[in-house]
């Protein structure tokens, strides 16, 4: 069986699509599939294109069996839509006249959305290629763009959606990375042969047993003793990432108590502005760090925010963030209500749930952690254990394997 996976975000770029894509193409290229990655030059988050790949327009390289092509994509530091735009259909282009030069055969087109344009170059190669088309859906775009005031411009809004409605009609499977993204689908589109393919973790990978925490709190200024609650990941519009810094200024006067936001993103400029208008000092931005130095970092915090906006949209959010908290045994403040509530606080019982945009609701589950340290470690187990299993991307890898057999 051979497996082409199209995706403009792949390592050695750090991020959630980029660990969730090559940890199941390794896996089912254990299982005995020939795997192909047709992606773009890496650049992200920084949008710029990492030194070993600059003035580059083609690269092909294997990374542990997979055969990853590379290809030419404009990145930008700009965020305006026009900007965006280029670095999407930029991507477009150049995956599809590279796949068509470069690539053989396939029997499936695997291709991640968002981007959803990247959706015209998926229909166009596996036609070319004879391949059937696999739409994985991680974010229901346009949905969402629309929704969060991204995107405003009803023509291509219209456009995205005819789109939207012709790839999941073109596909012999869609695949959600949630069971929310499943049901909105089939409900919209009945006819529409869907697949819950979730994230996962790799629990052999983040093993708090096996992990030292390193002098990682010693060279950002934050004491042994301290209790630290971090937020890792994209500091973007979804997340509402103002709420940690309202709630660290209600915490101002707590000794021993610290706020971390790790990662970057458009709204980064915005909360230093607003850390250093409400003169916060007990909140620290660090920037993001390699997928290896992970484990150590999460081995030296205490507990995990991972909010998101109050929006209907978010009801079948689950924050890829959750799985590697959870393997290393660190309890979660979850501001996410519905599908990602229901697994992790009610059934799992793995850290607290959190009223979504709500300061005081935020508050009072940071106060029951500080208060009650036995709660904390024990809701950081709990979580280990549920993850294991029902999250370990061992597990997931067959399943999909399974279900690709059913589709030859």
């Amino acid at each position: 069986m051979k497996l082409l996976i199209l995706t403009q975000y792949f390592p050695p770029e750090v991020g959630a699509p980029q660990n969730r894509l090559f940890e199941l193409a390794v896996r089912l290229k254990k299982l005995g599939i020939d795997i192909t990655v047709l992606t773009a030059m890496p650049n992200y988050p920084q949008m710029e294109i990492y030194e070993a790949y600059k003035g580059k327009n083609y690269v092909y390289e294997e990374m542990e069996g997979l055969k990853v092509h590379r290809t030419s994509i404009y990145v930008s530091k700009n965020k305006s839509i026009v900007h965006r735009l280029r670095n999407y259909f930029s991507f477009v282009i150049s995956s599809a006249r590279t796949g068509t030069k470069k690539l053989n055969n396939a029997d499936f087109l695997l291709v991640e959305s968002p981007p959803l344009f990247l959706g015209y170059s998926a229909m166009y190669l596996a036609r070319k290629k004879k391949a059937k088309l696999i739409f994985n859906v991680s974010d229901l775009w346009p949905e969402s763009a629309e929704k969060l005031g991204v995107v405003t411009n009803k023509q291509m809004l219209a456009m995205a959606y005819r789109l939207e409605e012709r790839l999941y009609k073109k596909s012999a499977l869609v695949t959600g990375q949630t069971q929310g993204i499943c049901e909105n689908i089939r409900t919209r589109f009945p006819g529409v042969k869907t697949y819950w393919l979730p994230n996962g973790v790799d629990l052999s990978y983040y093993d708090p047993e096996k992990t030292k925490a390193g002098d990682w709190r010693h060279s950002h200024g934050i004491a042994p003793d301290d209790f630290v609650f971090m937020y890792a990941g994209i500091i973007g519009i979804a997340q509402g990432l103002e709420i940690i810094l309202e709630v660290a200024r209600k915490f101002a006067n707590v000794p021993k108590l610290k706020f971390v936001l790790m990662g970057s993103g458009p709204e980064k400029e915005r909360l230093l502005n607003l850390k250093a208008e409400w003169k916060l000092q007990n909140v620290l931005f660090i920037d993001p760090i390699s997928k290896k130095e992970m484990p150590s970092v999460l081995k030296s915090i205490n507990a995990a925010i991972i909010p998101l906006r109050k929006l209907e949209l978010f009801m079948g959010a689950i924050p890829s963030k959750i799985f590697e908290n959870l393997a290393m045994e660190i309890p979660i403040l979850l501001g996410v209500d519905g599908e990602a509530r229901k697994l992790f606080i009610e059934r799992g019982n793995c850290g607290i749930y959190f009223e979504p945009e709500n300061a005081d609701s935020l508050s009072a589950g940071i106060q029951k952690l500080l208060d009650d340290p036995d709660l904390a470690r024990k809701l950081g187990r709990n979580g280990r254990q549920y993850v294991n299993l029902n999250f370990n991307r061992e597990n997931i890898a067959n399943s999909f394997y399974k279900e690709l057999l059913k589709l030859q």
